[in-house]
């Protein structure tokens, strides 16, 4: 995953409410809620990001050591390409 990353954003329409995000996927009717870390994420990968810069991210947003961010970060990035909700480029 060292190429960078963008939320897709044909059909998938997401707001962000009290620091968390709610997206809703029109192709599958499908709402996914997200917490405030996932959050930063989200708004990370929709301008496009690297896995090594969201890793950072919660680095030096969370205070995370660098093997716990980066679990997090694999972890969330599975799930978004699970719902295929991610673009390489």
């Amino acid at each position: 995953m060292a190429d960078s990353l963008r939320l897709r954003l044909n059909q998938l329409e997401w707001r962000e409410v009290d620091g968390e995000v709610v997206a809703l996927d029109l192709r599958t009717s499908r709402y996914l809620a997200v917490n405030r870390s996932g959050a930063r994420l989200w708004s990370t990968l929709a301008a496009g990001a690297t896995r090594d810069q969201l890793s950072t991210l919660l680095v030096e947003t969370y205070g995370l050591p660098r093997t716990q961010a980066e679990d997090e970060t694999d972890a969330f990035l599975e799930m978004l390409a699970g719902e295929d909700l991610l673009e390489g480029s």
